[in-house]
């Protein structure tokens, strides 16, 4: 046994050490004690490593303390955590997704504070349903006749496929069986909702009469059009129009079901994006249903949305597989209030914090740029800073190939480089997630909260202010 590892004291006697028992009144006794033997075992563990061993003497109950305390104030924070996100992708799935209007999170908390009438009728006083909250916003904005939420969109693509095509072919183009993300294809989603999958024309071609030669000797029960999400094929390419695949499911005498992923309902020229399909289009070029995303475009929650004919949204409204997939009061209270400020386009754009992200103007994004620049100067900050010309992006799986005219702050570090200054970043409170290019750490402000600014350079400022290594807070 190593000399190191001999030197431990026992864990009672480090209990009894001011410092840990400083530790025990501010935490409690068993989750310091916990810490505690997670640090000793891991000091064990190091000590026994002949290229690497642990940088605290283990008498020392002062250094037994501040790596017990790390560990406590670490999971007093959590796990989620609120970060700067300084990527540049508004709609960053791995930061999700969309942030929340304060009508929504007020609504939220609402919600979450009390009782609420979930699922029971005031009026009546009786049982009510969940799904009645947010039906009558969705069918005003879309022109839908009925409207359901589920707890994502890939959750009401399966509940639509599995109520209307179970055991049956459902026809879908070749050119639209994308991967969504996450390794989820459509055509394992289409597996297992228990429909046969009838591929229709080419990867890049399918016209009117490849779904009519498809559906030929075939028991179809669905037309499907999908959203490609971030795949776009460019070229020698044609697709059948939606009106014309809406004419051929009336032919069949079976729904057409479009999903849209993306849950637009604004016009997208009110935020600079080229045209995009829209519930309300869809459904009226002639789908009998539609699929978005709540936490995309809409803004909002994680949800699914589906709206269009009555008698289709009825019918998956009592599948069994539908409570399954069902939401809860939270997600449904941010939804509403999400919804109700859709009613009016002005308002929604400087509310709902992705829709005013995708809007702002370059030049108001290059003044913050100087003054963020300015500050951190007269401040001291460390390595070389500048103002550059950036391109945003939507993100989540929206507008491929559409970038954003935007403005970065790019800083490259005098010592470290740019991978251990972008790991400060993350380490800090609050984590900051940027992007690094071409030995820089790139700060996308298009995806910065002006009111995180100020926060946002106190973080850089400490970041750059530690010397080279490794970043602080990791056990060694």
């Amino acid at each position: 046994m190593s000399d190191l590892r001999r030197r431990i004291p026992s864990v009672d006697g480090l209990l009894a050490a001011p410092p840990l028992e400083a530790l025990q009144r501010r935490f409690g006794r068993e989750r310091t004690l916990h810490h505690l033997r997670a640090a000793v075992a891991r000091f064990r563990e190091t000590a026994a490593d002949p290229e690497g061993g642990p940088d605290h003497d283990p008498s020392d109950p002062d250094a037994w303390a501040r790596l017990v305390e790390s560990r406590l104030v670490a999971e007093e924070r959590g796990s989620l955590r609120r970060v700067i996100n300084a990527t540049g992708v508004v709609l960053h799935t791995n930061l999700g997704r969309a942030p929340l209007a304060p009508a929504a999170r007020e609504a939220m908390d609402r919600a979450a504070r009390g009782y609420t009438n979930l699922e029971y009728d005031l009026e009546e006083g009786r049982r009510g349903s969940r799904y009645d909250h947010c039906s009558a916003l969705v069918r005003r904005l879309t022109g839908a006749e009925d409207a359901l939420v589920v707890n994502n969109n890939a959750a009401a693509l399966l509940l639509a496929v599995n109520t209307l095509a179970r055991e049956r072919p459902v026809l879908v183009s070749r050119g639209e069986l994308v991967e969504i993300g996450g390794g989820f294809r459509i055509p394992e989603i289409l597996e297992r909702s228990g429909a046969r999958m009838v591929e229709v024309g080419s990867t890049n071609r399918t016209r009117l009469e490849d779904y009519r030669a498809a559906a030929e000797g075939e028991d179809v029960a669905l037309v499907l059009k999908v959203h490609r999400s971030n795949f776009r094929i460019e070229g020698f390419t044609e697709e059948a129009s939606l009106e014309d695949l809406a004419g051929l499911a009336r032919d069949l005498g079976v729904p057409l079901l479009h999903d849209l992923g993306s849950g637009l309902f604004l016009d997208p020229a009110a935020l600079g994006l080229p045209p995009e399909p829209r519930a309300a289009e869809s459904l009226a070029a002639g789908a009998d249903l539609v699929a978005v995303s709540g936490d995309k475009l809409l803004g909002g929650p994680q949800a699914g949305i589906l709206a269009g004919r009555a008698g289709w949204v009825d019918r998956m409204r009592s599948n069994p597989l539908c409570r399954a997939l069902r939401v809860d009061k939270g997600t449904l209270a941010a939804l509403e209030a999400t919804l109700r400020l859709h009613l009016e386009p002005e308002r929604v754009r400087e509310e709902v914090p992705a829709l005013r992200m995708l809007s702002l103007d370059p030049g108001a994004l290059l003044e913050r740029a100087h003054v963020l620049q300015a500050g951190l100067e007269a401040a001291g900050v460390r390595g070389d800073l500048r103002v550059a010309e950036g391109r945003a992006v939507v993100g989540g799986g929206t507008y491929p190939g559409v970038h954003l005219p935007s403005w970065t702050l790019r800083v490259r570090p005098g010592e470290g480089g740019a991978g251990t200054l972008a790991a400060r970043l993350r380490e800090g409170e609050p984590p900051v997630v940027a992007r690094i290019e071409e030995g820089d750490v790139v700060l996308d402000l298009r995806t910065v909260d002006p009111q995180e600014d100020g926060t946002l350079a106190r973080r850089l400022l400490e970041a750059t202010a530690i010397d080279a290594g490794p970043p602080a807070g990791r056990e060694r």
